[in-house]
């Protein structure tokens, strides 16, 4: 018998950053035309790399790969200043869609760097979002992922430390190395406003409320995306089974035996059409009830940057 129900979690999917990123390039093909260079994946999924690769982007690790004097798109992750200056030298026509998010925690990073302070980044290392904010100040900069990384680390106990974080990673994640922080170093400087990702945090809140309801959830989302890989621990974590797909094709039915209630998310890179397909899936064999759960309406958009929307303003014949 398949799953009597299946739960929505609202929100899900894509977050104003992620949306905006998506429409950085597809806005920047309109107004330059193919191809348009894009350094790193521009969001962690690859179903919307591979849609915009189609439509022209050209995706690259490093901007130096990309010829001189051609257009490049910055991803949302944001890169380190290094980066910046190689496109600038090499001639290129810059477009940064870095989240404005990430970018709040890189002027934190250099306002501390220019204070004086040794700064702590809460991150997983490797991950995109922390090379490019370990850029901003390296020779202040300190990198922890877990409590036990705080006792390690290289610093006096009188010494000012300010720590910051990576975005995508919720409260529930950093509380315990912040604790840690702060009795190590009693004078612990923290930022004026976390730097949690607000889309992070309902997300995994959604997943929580799920779990209170669900006996399995199915979070679709890239195996490189880290706040969906999240997802799924936020559900074991709660003692519900979960697991990450990218699409519907990946659902294994051996999953379902015995589930009533599927709860279903979307990690903050994860375009709704996948979510969709994922629903058709359960009712072509047989779940009849689709409902879904509202934890906290999302009304977050953030603008164009300023030079793309000066070029789109410019090559359209209405503003002229």
């Amino acid at each position: 018998m398949p799953p009597s129900s299946l739960l929505l979690a609202a929100p899900r999917g894509f977050c104003a950053g992620v949306d905006r990123a998506v429409l950085i390039v597809e806005k920047a093909l309109e107004a330059y035309g193919a191809p348009v260079y894009v350094r790193h994946e521009i969001v962690h999924n690859k179903h919307v790399v591979e849609s915009l690769r189609r439509k022209g982007a050209v995706f690259v690790e490093d901007e130096n790969e990309v010829p001189e004097g051609e257009v490049v798109v910055f991803s949302a992750h944001g890169s380190p200043p290094e980066a910046f200056h190689n496109s600038k030298r090499l001639g290129h026509t810059l477009i940064d869609a870095t989240c404005p998010l990430v970018t709040k925690v890189h002027h934190e990073a250099r306002r501390y760097a220019r204070d004086g302070r040794d700064i702590v980044l809460i991150g997983h290392e490797g991950h995109q979002e922390v090379v490019g904010t370990m850029g901003q100040a390296p020779r202040s900069m300190n990198l922890v992922e877990t409590p036990d990384d705080v006792d390690t680390l290289d610093l006096p106990e009188d010494a000012d430390v300010a720590y910051i974080t990576q975005t995508t990673l919720s409260m529930d994640e950093t509380s315990a190395v912040v604790d840690r922080l702060r009795q190590r170093f009693p004078m612990l400087q923290n930022p004026k406003k976390d730097d949690i990702c607000y889309a992070t945090q309902n997300r995994q809140d959604a997943v929580k409320q799920l779990a209170e309801r669900c006996d399995l959830i199915l979070v679709v989302g890239s195996q490189t995306s880290s706040n969906s890989k999240r997802l799924v621990e936020v559900s074991k974590d709660r003692s519900v089974p979960a697991y990450l797909v990218d699409e519907a094709a990946e659902i294994d039915p051996a999953w379902l035996e015995g589930v009533e209630t599927v709860g279903l998310t979307s990690g903050a890179s994860a375009p709704e059409v996948l979510v969709e397909e994922v629903i058709d899936w359960f009712r072509a064999r047989g779940t009849t009830e689709v409902d879904t759960v509202m934890v906290i309406d999302e009304d977050v958009e953030f603008a164009m940057p300023s030079n793309l929307a000066r070029k789109l303003q410019s090559s359209d014949p209405r503003s002229s």
